[in-house]
């Protein structure tokens, strides 16, 4: 299926579409907050059951936490490299991978390449483009005029592109930046006639630090792979580059998210792709490169594969870590403001909600069940992540202080007077969790500075109690937002985050 632009007669229907999300949060919480006061006992009722199940949940997600945990630390010990030069076809196959920057300091793009050259696999097989933005033009030649010197010999060719502003059709984002560099690639690539198929293309934010073994476990699972062109790859996302310098709260922002991904990996049906991933190059050329329209472009690209290889498209998980910069700003006040940013930009992923209902409505060759099931994990997730947090931690008290001054009769005291308690108690055991999340950020974590007292590790575990007052302010807030903003047409253009190291 080839996605074509929509009439203006069809995008008046689409916009309906958009409507839906928020609607759904926004009639979720004046339902609360009006049964709280009309009928506060079933109100508590209903607060329990839903503590409950969430709690079910959690335990049930900790589950595959641990799974997940147990195989990249088993994955990151297998010796890639010596599996793949057992494989026939392993020196026909080449890595493109794609580096967009803007306006990020030389000693951030250094690091990345750093990481590149010090890799377990032959350089000479790496064909890597920096992709800078006019826009940034200036800045951007004196940083890649310095890369190309230190590092373009390393590799079979680096790129240095600029893509041009002010194109039209396009939004000011890492879509279109991306969308031009991997043009670009593709010239290089027709010039030096390398199939399609014999390349691996890895999109990496400009923070990335690849793991060592991170291209020869990819060219091992590609090679391998029954349908490699019709797959995406995964990596475990660790935002830990700079985590010793983070404050508390951003800290825990990024373990959640590398949390959730590690959960999601488990159960590779429900997965996008997010953040830095690797794929096809054919795969990439059939679907005309990434979006260069949208805010999230790093997970429309599966979609794009999906429906273009009439669902015949997954994800792979690759259980090797890829990691990244943890929020930080040069003062506190700039970092919460950015974690909220970054956040806000994540979830506006909701856009992908009408763009699949549209398009999986006009695909009659993907089976109804498939599409079904991708549209309720993307809008139980987002649903989730804009109204879980306040329904248990603020709504989920509204029925008791409300039933409490209307003083409900005898009948109904016994559930009212023991709902604080019950509640209490499940907080408790949903504490369980806080500290397995705990013990396991702490053994993800990078060695430590030199710099950096021992007593360090102590405030790593006890920064989860935070975690309720992260989930409101970096998780619910900007998801309400992004999901507000799309029902009232208020599109989110892109925002690039900040990057800052100490030292």
């Amino acid at each position: 299926m080839i996605i074509q632009k929509l009439t203006e007669k069809e995008k008046k229907a689409y916009r309906k579409l958009e409507y839906i999300p928020g609607a759904l949060v926004w009639t979720t919480f004046t339902l609360a907050i009006i049964f709280s006061f009309i009928q506060p006992l079933w109100a508590i009722t209903f607060i329990i059951a839903f503590d409950l199940y969430w709690l079910l949940r959690i335990l049930y997600l900790l589950t595959y936490l641990l799974i997940s945990y147990r195989r990249l630390r088993k994955n990151v010990q297998i010796d890639w490299l010596s599996r793949l030069y057992d494989h026939p076809q392993w020196k026909d196959l080449y890595h493109l991978i794609v580096l967009p920057t803007y306006k990020e300091g030389y000693e951030i793009v250094e690091s990345t390449f750093e990481a590149l050259i010090k890799t377990r696999y032959p350089l000479k097989k790496m064909i890597v483009v920096l992709a800078g933005e006019e826009r940034d033009k200036k800045h951007f030649e004196d940083i890649g005029g310095r890369i190309n010197e230190r590092y373009g010999a390393y590799f079979r060719k680096l790129l240095i592109t600029i893509h041009p502003q002010n194109i039209p059709g396009e939004i000011a984002a890492k879509g279109a930046n991306i969308h031009w560099a991997g043009i670009r690639a593709k010239e290089y690539i027709d010039s030096e006639n390398i199939p399609y198929e014999k390349i691996t293309v890895s999109c990496f934010d400009i923070d990335t630090i690849v793991h060592p073994q991170y291209f020869a476990a990819l060219a091992f699972q590609y090679l391998t792979h029954p349908k490699p062109t019709r797959t995406s790859f995964q990596p475990i996302a660790l935002y830990n580059n700079n985590i010793w310098d983070s404050p508390a709260l951003m800290r825990v922002v990024a373990n959640s998210t590398s949390f959730w991904l590690l959960t999601e990996l488990v159960r590779p049906e429900r997965l996008f792709t997010f953040s830095s991933h690797s794929m096809s190059f054919r795969a990439l050329v059939d679907v005309g490169f990434w979006d260069n329209t949208i805010v999230t472009e790093d997970s429309r690209i599966f979609l794009q594969c999906f429906l273009r290889y009439d669902g015949d498209y997954t994800v792979t998980p690759l259980y090797i870590p890829v990691s990244m910069d943890t929020v930080l700003g040069k003062t506190l006040r700039r970092s919460l403001v950015n974690q909220y940013k970054q956040q806000r930009r994540w979830a506006w992923g909701v856009e992908h909600f009408p763009f699949m209902i549209w398009h999986f409505r006009k695909n009659i060759k993907i089976p109804s069940w498939t599409k079904l099931r991708y549209v309720w994990n993307l809008t139980e997730g987002m649903y989730s992540w804009a109204t879980v947090p306040i329904l248990i931690f603020i709504l989920g008290w509204l029925p008791l202080k409300v039933g409490d001054f209307l003083q409900l009769d005898a009948t109904q005291t016994i559930l009212a007077q023991n709902a604080p308690a019950v509640l209490e108690m499940l907080m408790r055991i949903g504490m369980v969790g806080l500290i397995f999340s705990a013990v396991i950020s702490t053994l993800l974590l990078p060695p430590k500075p030199q710099t950096v007292w021992f007593v360090k590790y102590g405030e790593m575990m006890l920064q989860w109690i935070l975690f309720p007052v992260c989930m409101i302010i970096f998780g619910s807030v900007p998801a309400i937002e992004s999901q507000t903003r799309l029902m009232l047409g208020k599109y989110l253009g892109f925002w690039v985050t900040e990057k800052a190291r100490k030292g």
